[in-house]
């Protein structure tokens, strides 16, 4: 009989000591998850997101210049961002490359469309932003768009990312 041990780390994760100590530091702090998502139709979970409040409002985030997501907002200079909640864990790692999305990232869900891109039919809460600026910042891209449209329902709990684990409050 085989013996399996469910880990309740990554048993392939690299070790904290042969972390960098700017992702050790990165990794120390709360971030928010979000989708990303843009007409063509493409999509990204982004945890590295900050709004600007001002008039107007602006959107920052660090994404990846190769992901399909990028390319096509590069076309299209739209996209939404909707904050993620605790059950939208699934979603999240679709989006994010980490989950088999069999039919394509979006077959899964029920979706709306939007002339920034897909939203999920269940969430009430996204931006409607337009591509203003981009700059290499790191190993990402430093996106940076103004917020055009904001749909705000009621308020659920934040899905949050904390040492590599998703987290709720």
């Amino acid at each position: 009989m085989v013996s399996v041990t469910i880990h309740s780390t990554d048993p392939f994760a690299t070790p904290d000591e042969e972390k960098s100590a700017v992702r050790r530091l990165r990794g120390r702090l709360a971030s928010p998850v979000t989708l990303w998502t843009t007409p063509g139709p493409a999509g990204l979970t982004v945890s590295s997101t900050l709004i600007a409040d001002g008039d107007p409002g602006r959107v920052l985030g660090l994404i990846d210049d190769e992901s399909d997501f990028w390319d096509a907002v590069e076309t299209s200079r739209r996209f939404t961002v909707i904050p993620l909640t605790p059950a939208d864990r699934q979603v999240a790692d679709r989006f994010a490359g980490l989950m088999p999305a069999p039919g394509g990232l979006f077959a899964a869900d029920e979706w709306i469309d939007t002339e920034y891109g897909p939203v999920p039919a269940d969430h009430g809460t996204w931006a409607g932003c337009r591509l203003e600026s981009s700059r290499e910042c790191g190993w990402a891209l430093l996106v940076e768009a103004v917020i055009e449209t904001i749909t705000v329902d009621s308020p659920a709990g934040p899905l949050i990312h904390y040492r590599g684990r998703y987290r709720e409050l």
